[in-house]
């Protein structure tokens, strides 16, 4: 039986940076360009700009947070210290979708890629799975979580080894692929071919933010961190930026390197032309040497990013079971080694289910990118309400123009998880409000609860009725909705309801007698 013990505070800047970098630089960038340019054209360089700066924002958020609470799983921590036990549980149970199913997409993507030198890895063109190829996904998932069961230092070592190759590929690709850039590529069927629909459904639909979201698991391990309140917030930052920079670079290297003859019948056709984009375009440039590296990198990125989230999760469950609201077992820590080895397991257990019944990477993308964006989209809300309830809380970091800055982010997440689509939107939302009843009905019979819960219940009742909006516009809109509300009409009304939302969930925080942050000593 482990014992109970305390996590180590080993991890220094370089670590955390190769953490964020590591985390964001996955699959996404893989499989992203082909995508984004069928959607959007040229234009896909400014998706790539408002995923960043949505990222940048919402990250400079979690830089407050992250440097005055720095606890283990503090992505699920931070919405119960500010609204309570069960707004932490809502965000909580859709933390794990997004967190474990973020294993399994980036295990689905070293397959996938790898089955262009394995071709019974793959049954179809789509990229589904044979046996074959699932058994080599659950042989993946298996290693991330030996690497995470023994040290965090175990696994920070691993991670910054495979993040140097991960880095040195892209930018490889990008200086050979520029090298055949051709200019008219960028304006030959008009720079934005569908218009601004095409460059915000992009966004989400063409996996841009998914591919930058991975700044979650440095909040994640914060209770390992040396000196967090110096460290997260520059890790943070540095790890947007770079990342920006490099998608940009990449996505252009991919817009002007394509034969302007195979645009001939427009862009929508290129997702298919080259479902694996940096392979698919160095094949068709006749650099077979570049083909394979991209196929090497396609093994290696995706598996450490899938292996930062294994890491992450475990530090998500444990957050979640301290706030009382999940299976105390799940608190428990090794002694010798610092990890939570019983939500350690429950990770592996759970991003092996979501690799059934074997999807491919684009089944997966939407409802991923969805879920992430939802983790993310509280912050803002949290620290409105813990400026306004806890002013005595110092905070190492303090985000300056917030009352801009707070607002923003919050509405452009709501506005990337309105772009995901009404078939993510639908069932992801409502299944939150279905908990949301579950957890009332649950705390009911208990007399003792009831003054507490009523509590909650009115700090979270914004939440719900977020979800209920984002459902009905998403209906009612243009992004596999009806369409009954036309676009842009339909990202304005998305857009006020955020900031409506917003400004509700800032005010009804838990009042300050009623506040417990909780301590860094886990």
């Amino acid at each position: 039986m482990p014992s109970t013990g305390t996590f180590h505070r080993q991890l220094s800047l370089t670590d955390l940076t190769f953490i964020g970098l590591g985390a964001i630089f996955g699959s996404g960038w893989l499989f992203s360009a082909s995508h984004v340019s069928a959607i959007a054209g040229p234009a896909g360089m400014l998706s790539w700009l408002i995923g960043g700066a949505a990222v940048l924002l919402l990250g400079i958020v979690y830089c407050e947070l992250g440097a005055a609470l720095p606890r283990a799983g503090g992505v699920v921590r931070y919405p119960e210290y500010s609204h309570g036990l069960l707004l932490g549980s809502l965000m909580g149970f859709i933390t794990l979708i997004a967190f474990s199913s973020l294993i399994a997409i980036e295990t689905v993507a070293c397959r996938q890629y790898a089955a262009a030198w394995f071709p019974a890895l793959s049954r179809d063109a789509a990229g589904n799975p044979t046996v074959l190829g699932w058994l080599v996904q659950l042989a993946l998932l298996a290693l991330f979580f030996a690497l995470n069961y023994f040290s965090v230092k175990t696994f920070a070592k691993a991670n910054n080894l495979i993040s140097i190759f991960k880095f040195v590929v892209p930018l490889l690709v990008v200086v050979v692929l520029l090298a055949h850039f051709q200019p008219q590529n960028m304006s030959v069927h008009g720079f934005a071919p569908n218009g601004f629909s095409g460059v915000e459904g992009a966004v989400s639909a063409g996996g841009i933010i998914f591919a930058y979201l991975g700044l979650t698991p440095i909040i994640s391990v914060a209770s390992e961190v040396r000196s967090p309140q110096r460290t997260i917030p520059i890790a943070l930052i540095l790890s947007v930026l770079l990342s920006t920079v490099i998608y940009l670079l990449l996505q252009a290297a991919f817009l002007g390197s394509i034969p302007t003859r195979m645009l001939a019948q427009g862009w929508g056709g290129t997702g298919t032309m080259f479902s694996l984009p940096y392979h698919d375009i160095a094949l068709t440039l006749g650099i077979g040497w570049l083909a394979a590296l991209v196929v090497c990198d396609a093994v290696i990125s995706p598996s450490g990013t899938g292996n930062i989230y294994m890491n992450a999760t475990p530090r998500v469950v444990y957050g979640w079971a301290r706030s009382g609201s999940f299976f105390k077992v799940f608190t428990r820590i090794d002694g010798k080694s610092g990890i939570p080895r019983p939500a350690l397991w429950l990770s592996f257990a759970l991003s092996i289910f979501w690799t059934l019944p074997f999807p491919s990477w684009e089944a997966l993308i939407s409802v991923v990118s969805a879920a992430l964006v939802l983790s993310y989209a509280v912050a803002p809300i949290t620290v409105a309400a813990l400026r306004r309830n806890a002013p005595q809380l110092p905070r190492p970091f303090l985000v300056r123009g917030f009352g801009v800055i707070g607002p923003a982010s919050f509405v452009i997440a709501t506005l990337i998880v309105y772009w995901s689509s009404w078939q993510t939107v639908s069932w992801l939302l409502g299944l939150q409000i279905v908990l949301f009843a579950i957890y009332v009905l649950c705390r009911l019979p208990s007399p003792g609860a009831r003054a507490r819960l009523r509590q909650e219940v009115y700090s979270s009742a914004w939440l719900i009725a977020y979800y209920a909006l984002l459902i009905a516009l998403s209906w009612q809109g243009t992004f596999g909705g009806r369409g009954i509300i036309r676009h842009p009409w339909d990202t304005a009304a998305v857009a006020a309801a955020g900031l409506l939302i917003y400004y509700w969930g800032a005010r009804t925080g838990l009042p300050a007698h009623l506040l417990d942050l909780g301590s860094d000593d886990d």
